[in-house]
């Protein structure tokens, strides 16, 4: 649309001063005859627009010239570049028209807000899409601020940091790309001794930022390192395959929860299985990754492999047992 255009013009300018003609319209994508006949529709809106001839020439607006078309606070600018990861607007057929809409923004910004606003689209992640199996609900910790300081200011990190697969503490000295939020659960992606690691924000004992800069390796960013990442973990192979039963009245429901565990084919079903519950097929790393299907206490009934169902109901004996009225407990009774 040509008020689309216009405005883009507009932006290009503001952010970059004098342009030539030529170079808008590869911008935009459109001939330069057009350029000149939008720049003269801004000139008849009253916008002040003039163009230079000759070999440095182009178009520019007058100095001192500005319009803020956003309104955007600092904070603001910056919170709307931390952004959804790339794959996920990908997946939606949105990756081109999201860079067009945050290059138009980015021109619009107020010219002392966007430093932060770039800064904040390297190194903060948002990843909807959760890991296989539930995580771990959220430990304390030291909170994100020494996170986003190391981060945002380019500066290594001292961590004290709980393991969760064998519980050890250990001391790290590393050098931050950035944070990312991978269904609500904040993870530091950084190099220790120039290899990428990844680290669970409400696993640190502490974190102290450094007076040292960060010592990232050249030419990579936070995208593509957790990108590798990402595929590392989610890449390692689930070899417990589970075959279970759910009622159909909570079967939305553990198909979003467990989205991430279903098999790709889903086993068929059986003469005598009961009305009103669906086979599902799930894959799990280990009997310990299979135990958040207790969740879903009798709305849920593993069948195979039959080493899992022992597990799950000793597991399931013993919180009942827990939870057993006690002997010495002073029963209430109602008035």
């Amino acid at each position: 649309m040509r008020s689309d255009r216009l405005l883009s013009i507009l932006l290009l300018l503001q952010a970059h001063g004098q342009l030539p003609s030529s170079d808008l319209a590869e911008r935009l994508e459109v001939s330069v005859r057009t350029i000149l006949r939008d720049v003269e529709a801004l000139s008849a809106a009253g916008v002040p627009v003039y163009t230079v001839r000759g070999p440095l020439g182009g178009i520019a607006l007058l100095p001192g010239y500005r319009t803020d078309v956003t309104g955007l606070t600092a904070d603001e600018s910056r919170a709307l570049f931390v952004l959804l990861s790339g794959t996920a607007h990908a997946d939606l057929g949105l990756g081109r028209a999201l860079a067009s809409a945050l290059r138009k923004v980015m021109t619009a910004l107020p010219a002392p807000h966007r430093p932060e606003a770039n800064l904040a689209s390297r190194r903060i992640l948002i990843d909807p899409v959760r890991w296989r199996g539930a995580p771990a609900a959220s430990e304390p910790g030291p909170g994100l601020d020494p996170f986003q300081q190391a981060v945002f200011v380019g500066r290594r990190l001292r961590l004290r940091y709980r393991h969760g697969r064998d519980n050890r503490v250990r001391n790290y000295t590393l050098d931050p790309y950035g944070l990312v939020n991978k269904a609500g659960v904040w993870y530091l992606v950084a190099d220790h001794d120039g290899e990428p690691r990844l680290f669970r924000t409400d696993r640190a004992q502490s974190a102290a930022v450094l007076t040292e800069p960060a010592q990232r390796r050249p030419g990579l960013e936070l995208a593509e390192v957790w990108e590798s990442l990402r595929q590392a973990i989610e890449d390692i192979p689930a070899d417990l395959a589970v075959t279970a039963r759910v009622r159909d009245e909570v079967l939305p429901m553990f198909l979003r929860v467990h989205a991430a565990d279903l098999a790709t084919a889903s086993p068929p079903p059986e003469p005598g299985d009961k009305p009103g519950w669906t086979r599902v097929g799930l894959r799990f790393s280990s009997h310990l990754g299979a135990q958040p299907l207790l969740a879903f206490g009798p709305d849920v009934e593993v069948l195979t492999p039959e080493e899992l169902r022992r597990t799950l109901a000793s597991k399931a004996e013993a919180t009942a047992t827990l939870y057993h009225p006690r002997q010495d407990a002073p029963y209430r009774t109602e008035p």
